[in-house]
């Protein structure tokens, strides 16, 4: 059974199709791209994923349940984790804090009228590890504004994780980062689990080669070209549109 399957997926906007009768699936464990240039329907096709959009047509299935009709919250307790094109944090937070709320909505311990938050020690104890994981640790009392970018990028995956996700969408994860920001951040995700499937949308082709199992390519909308890289990077219709000859 895959962990992800997409079904005929369409989403028009009046007359524009965002993105037309896209079939794909991402087995449990694999890193999976979406490649294509810009307007190819790659974060539409990822919102319709993660519930930020309702599709016109088709269907999202989630380890064989379908979860097209389910809102964003919902997709997230079965599994779904995501992270954004754009840093969704709390800025004025310090790093330990912004982890910790995630920590406490993934343990239910949202409402505790009589106890002080921080007198759990489950929920240090996890936030700090899931920090050290991403290698934020020694930054926990920084607030998060002052942050360089790809150290907030990094803070955005730990949220995710701190959900503990089954399935990861990684929307752009390096995009506008520095060349040595996006090593960083290619490392970072290398080190994760191989029991995390993800799903990666990005711009960078040596980002993609170097992460992922099996590849996407969209245009217009619609699939052009799926494949191992090598397939891939060999296609001469995807090297007309998007690699470049």
């Amino acid at each position: 059974m895959s962990q992800i399957k997409v079904a005929n997926l369409s989403k028009h906007f009046g007359g524009i199709m965002a993105v037309h009768d896209v079939s794909l699936m991402v087995e449990s464990g694999e890193r999976h791209a979406i490649i294509g240039p810009n307007g190819a329907g790659k974060s539409t096709l990822f919102n319709l994923i993660a519930g930020e959009l309702s599709p016109t047509q088709g269907s999202v299935y989630l380890d064989g349940q379908d979860i097209t009709a389910l809102p964003v919250y919902q997709r997230a307790n079965l599994g779904l984790g995501h992270t954004f094109q754009r840093n969704n944090l709390f800025m004025k937070l310090t790093v330990f804090e912004n982890v910790r709320l995630a920590v406490q909505h993934q343990q239910r311990l949202n409402r505790h009228w009589f106890r002080a938050i921080t007198t759990f020690s489950e929920l240090r104890d996890s936030s700090e590890a899931i920090l050290a994981q991403v290698g934020l640790l020694s930054l926990k009392e920084n607030p998060v504004n002052i942050l360089a970018y790809g150290q907030q990028r990094a803070l955005e995956i730990a949220l995710a994780l701190a959900t503990k996700p089954t399935v990861l969408l990684l929307d752009e994860p390096t995009a506008g980062m520095s060349p040595a920001e996006t090593v960083e951040m290619t490392q970072l995700i290398q080190t994760l689990p191989r029991s995390l499937t993800m799903m990666i949308v990005e711009h960078d082709m040596d980002v993609i080669f170097s992460l992922a199992d099996y590849v996407t390519v969209l245009h217009y909308g619609q699939v052009v070209s799926q494949g191992s890289p090598d397939k891939v990077r060999g296609d001469p219709m995807v090297q007309e549109i998007y690699l470049g000859s």
